[in-house]
């Protein structure tokens, strides 16, 4: 069993910037890839951004060039640099563990609870 805990959320002015840390905890010898997703009220979970074990990169469209995802391996940690934020990013952003990268939630086999992100125009 794999335990993640997303922390660093909180509630920011559009243009402002905020990062995530997630702490993987338990049996993590299987995680090979790490990943942030977010899900607004009302709307589907979405992908935001992963990255492999060594460090190989992907984003969604809608932040390249706005956030950063990073992984700390021997801290088993990941973490999210949202600049430049928007009030669509708006969202409960979670992160999630899964053997390869991929973009496809159904992949992931652990998930943290989740943590608030909110934007204010």
């Amino acid at each position: 069993q794999v335990q993640l805990v997303e922390s660093g959320g909180g509630l920011v002015q559009a243009g402002g910037s905020l990062r995530l840390s997630c702490a993987a905890s338990g049996h993590t010898f299987n995680i090979d890839a790490m990943g942030w997703f977010r899900q607004a009220p009302g709307k589907e979970r979405e992908f935001v951004a992963a990255i492999s074990w060594n460090g190989i990169t992907h984003y969604a469209d809608s932040v390249k060039g706005r956030f950063t995802i990073s992984r700390d391996n021997a801290k088993n940690t990941v973490t999210l640099r949202m600049n430049s934020l928007k009030p669509e990013d708006t969202a409960v952003y979670y992160c999630a563990a899964a053997p390869a990268i991929t973009y496809y939630t159904s992949q992931y086999h652990s998930w943290g609870q989740g943590t608030q992100v909110t934007v204010s125009s």
